[in-house]
């Protein structure tokens, strides 16, 4: 047989279940936004304010004494125990026996669905929702279905009935964040009660992702509630949470789990297999952030809300805009004239008018007909940023 007669192989492609994954929608637009010049971005979930100082220079120091070496898969021991008398301090009795440490909040998510979730089985979403929720388990083999909030003049709500109904025996997972990016509902105490109990008597294991907790804006309340506050540590119940929000830490990527005992020896294996471990000094500057960061992040929390309530009022008189005030998170999903297309939309408001908000169809399909705005910056910004809004919307037909 002659080379020419060899049979061509085949184009080289990732699996189904990965080609097959949503690509970010938000980095659609902001890439979009390269070689514009003086573009005003809303479109990441993170601060304009670097992280705290004294975070900072824990972690320098940390490198400086030569803290780069690996760790224990599941973090190192001054760590888990900051973290359990945390966790203790806002949701009862927690042992460090019953926490681990992650690479990043994204990643404890991945990990609590690789230890529960497997091809063919079926999970629940409460939508809409950052879209690495929704994805994670697919990459798994898993089959995932939705349930939507709904919005209305109390802003986004749940039909907890119609969540309870999509959760029928067999079900293997729910995954619910709260509060919630991109609207910033949060999920009632009541509510997480009717959940957990349906849960528990059809064995469903419930991945809370609680990131945004302490960015929560009820009066005289610290964080927001939790699936913590009412489940024992020993069930099908795994919290996910993230240095990211409350300490502005995002490009740190450190996170945490809380899960049952009997899971973490498995836990650890699939830490090794993924990232072995979180950075020796970037645990250090964890520790810090912990057991130093209460009245930083108290007063971030007030300066949200204060944002928070700028924006809308703000957003409030531009014409065609529908918003309402959002108890948690950092986001305001909103609807306005032409979001029926939110992906075009956004592009054509980075070329033509400097400003860089999210479309809602980066959050499923649900989230059509709005668009997500972040305001954890300072109000001068945020004006400026509604001006622009303004112009473009008063922009002659067709222009």
């Amino acid at each position: 047989m002659s080379e020419l007669d060899l049979p061509v192989p085949s184009t080289p492609n990732a699996r189904d279940a990965v080609r097959a994954l949503r690509p970010s929608q938000i980095r659609e637009v902001a890439n979009a936004g390269f070689g514009v010049e003086n573009v005003l971005p809303f479109w990441f979930g993170e601060s304009d304010r670097v992280t705290p100082a004294f975070i900072r220079d824990a972690a320098s120091a940390a490198l400086a004494a030569g803290a780069t070496f690996y760790t224990h898969n599941l973090g190192i021991a001054p760590l888990r125990a900051a973290l359990a008398r945390y966790v203790s301090e806002l949701h009862g009795a927690t042992s460090a026996d019953h926490v681990a440490v992650t690479s990043a909040g994204v990643n404890a998510l991945m990990l609590a669905a690789q230890l529960v979730v497997g091809a063919g089985d079926r999970v629940v979403a409460v939508t809409p929702l950052w879209p690495n929720l929704v994805e994670i388990p697919k990459i798994l083999g898993a089959h995932v279905e939705t349930v939507s909030l709904g919005y209305g003049e109390r802003g986004w709500q749940l039909d907890v009935g119609q969540l309870l109904a999509a959760l029928t025996p067999g079900t293997k997972m729910l995954m619910i964040n709260s509060p919630n990016n991109p609207t910033g509902w949060v999920m009632s105490r009541d509510d997480q009660r009717s959940v957990l109990e349906h849960c528990r008597r059809h064995g469903i294991w419930i991945v809370a992702d609680e990131v945004y907790e302490r960015l929560y804006y009820a009066d005289g309340a610290r964080t927001a509630p939790s699936f913590l506050d009412l489940a024992t540590r020993d069930e099908r119940v795994i919290c996910v949470n993230s240095f990211s929000k409350a300490w502005l830490m995002t490009g740190w990527r450190l996170g945490w789990i809380v899960a049952p005992a009997a899971l973490m020896d498995d836990l650890a294996k699939l830490v090794e297999y993924n990232t072995s471990c979180a950075p020796s000094f970037v645990q250090q500057a964890g520790i810090a952030a912990l057991e130093q960061g209460e009245r930083f992040t108290q007063e971030l929390v007030r300066d949200l809300k204060a944002s928070r309530d700028h924006l809308v009022q703000a957003l409030s008189t531009v014409p065609g805009v529908d918003v309402k005030a959002p108890l948690g998170a950092m986001y305001l999903f909103f609807s306005m004239p032409g979001a029926a297309h939110s992906l075009e939309l956004c592009k054509a408001m980075v070329r033509e008018a400097g400003l860089g908000i999210a479309p809602g169809s980066a959050f499923g399909p649900q989230g059509e007909g709005f668009v997500r705005w972040c305001y954890a910056c300072d109000t001068a910004r945020l004006d400026a940023g509604v001006e622009r809004l303004r112009k473009f919307l008063a922009r002659p037909a067709g222009a």
